[in-house]
């Protein structure tokens, strides 16, 4: 197959450089950060940051926490999640911690135990911050009228 190979360090939807990967049967011991993508199908034990993607393959497993742009998680991953951008867990993916994202995509079978934060995206960032307005009409106001 011309221009496509098996062992790219792309990925396949957005082609984002992957400049570090830890190897299957790999385990590594300590925090690890990086300002492009890591891609995980190892064992990582320590806490991950990366300002690009961070992809845990399908026999990745991590023990702490992450802090990156987005992430796709289809191994195994016990610790908090917390993403710029959109945050995706595959149907092979097991998620025991909290998540905070823009975007959550989790798939049908997908294991996800803790809770979600969504953060506004910056285009949403001031309809945030602007207070809920009250209804004219409440309850009381009804039965004031009676």
């Amino acid at each position: 197959m011309m221009g496509k190979s098996k062992n790219s360090a792309h990925t396949d939807d957005s082609k984002t450089k992957i400049s570090t990967i830890i190897g299957e049967n790999t385990v590594f011991d300590g925090d690890i950060k990086s300002p492009d993508a890591i891609r995980i199908d190892g064992i990582l034990n320590g806490n991950c940051t990366c300002q690009r993607q961070l992809i845990i393959g399908p026999t990745g497993q991590l023990t702490g926490n992450i802090s990156a742009e987005s992430t796709i998680i289809s191994g195994k991953v016990n610790g908090d999640v917390s993403v710029r951008g959109k945050m995706e867990l595959m149907s092979t993916g097991k998620l025991t911690g909290n998540i905070t994202a823009r975007s959550l995509v989790i798939d049908e079978d997908a294991f996800f135990d803790g809770k979600c934060t969504m953060t506004a995206s910056a285009n949403n960032s001031d309809a945030a911050k602007k207070p809920a307005e009250t209804p004219k009409n409440t309850a009381s106001d009804a039965k004031d009228k009676k």
